[in-house]
């Protein structure tokens, strides 16, 4: 039987290689301008609108990194047996170390002016008189510094804790808590339209008809966009007419900065997504060189712009997570929209190319990608064991033990 030609391109209309696809959607991501300040409580997961500067030195002064006994290193050469004159517990403010003494010191404490070392407590021993007086006996020799944390190590007043374009993570917070920063001015949350189109679909929890399958589509859509902080407008499943598709693009472009759509954007019969936009605004891309995903579009629904992802479920993963989700990030004002990546072994050969940049999902085995349980676009479970993509260029053969990128789920999917 002769090959189906998906591959190829068709008459006239080449396939775009996801490298342009993608500058071309970069190109244009528009930032939204809206800038609202919340508390540093409610800011995971925002993009910070503005530079977050210090007000402050982390630590605001040299503390102890152990618990211990402060000492002035020029005394211990006379002697290493020191009176303790003072007790510095975390949050208190020492006095100066008075000559040829020791402070009992605790971790995270102030140092006393005129110490400068801390000689941890496992290498002391301490006595004490009837009268109250103890003595510490120090058993190693320090070198100034030793076991100090210096003023401004961390941070230093004035310094850029964090620039704008940062999406605030746990550790962001911590940051900008430990600089006293209580409120952060940031981009306000993406709206996002989510159009499902089929007439073949049925929400989750209802029975199942001859012909019906359910609505996967929607819930790995919404789950991502969440996971990005979108707020999110769900327009439900579309009936597979034109005017049907129409009304809803028509409707979702007045209340959303971004349509992403779910099927009907090929070229069958019951296809309307496509020629929808176009009656109302224009289709910029359609068609890209990516495996599994090809026929994903891009456009503009009366100047809102729409994601138009393929209907079938891993097909919708892979477009949005390579290329629509990086187009969302850039207009959430996000400076880092690209995935980190890096090379891996592949622990499989195969000989069969395509025309197409594949991202094949794969599991992680002593350091080596291997294939997961299937890779058909119509397959969605094999990425739930899946570790991440392993990217397969174009016409390009698998041979074992060749280095090719992979882009871990855990960079695309949060």
């Amino acid at each position: 039987m002769s090959g189906c030609g998906c591959d190829a391109p068709r008459h006239g209309q080449n396939l775009m290689p996801v490298s342009e696809a993608l500058g071309k959607l970069l190109d244009q991501a528009t930032v939204t301008a809206e800038i609202e300040e919340v508390s540093l409580a409610a800011a995971l997961g925002r993009v910070l609108a503005e530079d977050q500067l210090s007000g402050v030195d982390v630590p605001p002064r040299d503390n102890s990194a152990m618990d211990g006994y402060a000492v002035r290193c020029s005394d211990l050469k006379n002697s290493s047996r020191l009176a303790i004159s003072q007790r510095i517990p975390a949050g208190t403010a020492p006095t100066a170390l008075e000559p040829g003494t020791a402070a009992r010191i605790f971790t995270g404490s102030e140092i006393p002016d005129g110490a400068d070392a801390v000689v941890m407590q496992e290498d002391t021993c301490s006595e004490s008189d009837d009268a109250g007086n103890t003595w510490v006996q120090i058993n190693s020799e320090p070198g100034v510094g030793n076991n100090i944390r210096e003023q401004g190590q961390d941070v230093k007043t004035g310094q850029t804790v964090m620039p704008a374009g940062t999406r605030l993570q746990a550790a962001h917070l911590g940051v900008l808590a430990s600089v006293g920063v209580g409120m952060v001015k940031v981009y306000r949350p993406l709206k996002v339209a989510i159009v499902t189109t089929g007439d073949e679909l049925v929400m989750p929890g209802n029975p199942l008809k001859p012909g019906q399958i359910y609505n996967s589509n929607l819930f790995t859509i919404q789950g991502l966009l969440q996971g990005m902080g979108c707020e999110i407008v769900d327009l439900g499943i579309i009936e597979d007419t034109f005017v049907g598709t129409q009304d809803a693009l028509k409707r979702a472009s007045e209340q959303a900065d971004c349509i992403i759509s779910s099927g009907g954007v090929s070229v069958g019969e019951e296809d309307h997504v496509k020629t929808a936009v176009e009656s109302l605004g224009e289709l910029s891309l359609w068609k890209m060189a990516i495996k599994p995903g090809k026929p994903m579009a891009f456009g503009f629904v009366n100047g809102t712009p729409i994601l138009g992802l393929p209907g079938n479920p891993s097909s919708v993963l892979v477009t949005f997570t390579v290329l629509a989700r990086p187009y969302l990030l850039k207009m959430q004002g996000n400076g880092q929209f690209l995935p980190n990546s890096f090379a891996v072994e592949a622990g499989f050969s195969r000989t069969k190319t395509t025309a197409r940049q594949e991202y094949l999902r794969v599991e992680l085995q002593d350091g080596c990608a291997v294939l997961g349980r299937s890779q058909s676009s119509g397959v969605l479970s094999s990425a739930v064991t899946a570790a991440g993509y392993l990217v397969v260029p174009e016409n390009a053969q698998v041979r074992e033990g060749d280095q090719l990128t992979f882009i871990p789920f855990s960079e695309v999917t949060n």
